[in-house]
């Protein structure tokens, strides 16, 4: 008495839709996305470290970064890159370099609309001195570079990796046995 009857359709719907809310909110997935955003972030770092000149100029295309503050924000913001990617992949204070890591999105995300809006045909300076010119692909990538930064912070649980000791400690028993 009382129990309302799904057809088929609706069963399905309501399926697909706890199975996508399950993926989007998955320590597992949070684990693949936050070793994607680490490692784009030590890679991008790791072109710009070797060629600061290079790297102040791309940054002095945008033209809203005081040139007093240029230099030393050059020299900075790449290892500050490869700092919070190399912590995001170790896990090492995860939350805190994926705050770093959304609020360069940010700020990344504003000098690139800001200069679609003025019309300058400038490189984005993201990998190397020839870099993609700006454009919506760049905002769109850095959107969802953003939207995967919030999952990360969301959902990375400290404890997945928790979940494979009983395995690690099963597999040192056999090698102690085996070696006495």
């Amino acid at each position: 008495m009382g129990s309302i009857r799904l057809s088929g359709w609706e069963r399905g719907l309501t399926m697909n839709r706890s199975f996508i809310k399950r993926v989007l909110t998955s320590e597992y997935l949070s684990f693949v996305l936050r070793l994607y955003v680490g490692f784009f972030f030590i890679y991008a770092s790791l072109s710009k470290i070797p060629y600061p000149a290079q790297f102040a100029q791309a940054v002095a295309n945008y033209r809203l970064i005081p040139y007093m503050f240029l230099n030393t924000s050059s020299l900075i913001l790449p290892w500050i890159e490869l700092v919070a990617g190399f912590f995001l992949v170790v896990r090492f204070r995860p939350r805190a370099a994926v705050i770093v890591i959304g609020l360069l999105l940010i700020m990344f995300e504003v000098m690139v609309l800001v200069n679609m809006y003025w019309g300058a045909p400038i490189t984005c300076g993201c990998y190397d001195a020839v870099g993609e010119p700006i454009g919506w692909k760049k905002v769109s990538e850095n959107a969802l570079m953003l939207v995967f930064c919030v999952q990360i912070y969301l959902y990375s649980r400290p404890e997945l990796l928790s979940k494979f000791r009983p395995i690690m400690r099963y597999q040192s028993k056999i090698t102690t046995t085996a070696k006495s």
